[in-house]
């Protein structure tokens, strides 16, 4: 098999690359994915389903949710309420808010979606997702403001940015959408009732 050119998917997966306006941290966003997507084995980047358990949505399309909510919610709060929270951060934080996907759900998928995934280093279920996702924000150089919006499970970053807040309450959002789309439940329920699963 070919490699697969991980930066063409990424780019074709997430249009708003678009809307980050500074042309390095859009491709560090973008080289953040290809070095998850390589280390994780996946020939495509639609493979990565949104959950261990929900396969039905992919991570992309959660993805692209949550970005989509948090630049409403920016734009509202800039035009509502005159705060000032930097859009660039806020599209870079959400597109790389579950990049760490890439490495935890290798064992959750059919083992004809992956090609060689890099066990020993980096694909496995034992680090959470947000935390490898930091990892990969951090070994690419994006800026500190933009990797400390990316745990957004609770406790995770003590201080919480406005931006990290945004990212959070939209993710938060999708996520709500998506379990109780595919499953009749809440994310609170989902987690209640999957987390032992995972720990």
């Amino acid at each position: 098999m070919a490699d697969p050119d991980y930066a063409a998917q990424v780019r074709e997966a997430y249009p708003e690359l678009d809307r980050i306006e500074d042309d390095e941290l859009r491709a560090q966003v973008v080289e953040a994915w290809v070095l998850g997507l390589d280390r994780g084995g996946w020939q495509h980047i639609e493979d990565i389903p949104y959950a261990w358990n929900i396969h039905e949505v992919t991570n992309v399309e959660h993805v692209r949710g949550v970005t989509k909510i948090a630049i409403e919610s920016a734009e509202i709060q800039r035009d509502f309420h005159g705060a000032d929270p930097d859009l660039d951060t806020i599209v870079a934080a959400c597109l790389l808010h579950d990049v760490g996907k890439c490495y935890e759900y290798v064992d959750f998928v059919d083992a004809e979606l992956l090609d060689e995934p890099d066990r020993e280093h980096y694909a496995s279920e034992e680090i959470p997702h947000s935390i490898s996702g930091y990892a990969l924000a951090h070994e690419v150089g994006v800026p500190l403001s933009v990797q400390r919006a990316i745990p957004h499970f609770l406790g995770e970053v003590p201080k919480r940015t406005l931006e990290a807040e945004l990212v959070k309450s939209a993710n938060s959002a999708s996520s709500n959408a998506i379990t109780q789309s595919a499953m009749g439940i809440t994310l609170k329920e989902w987690v209640a009732q999957y987390s032992q699963t995972q720990e």
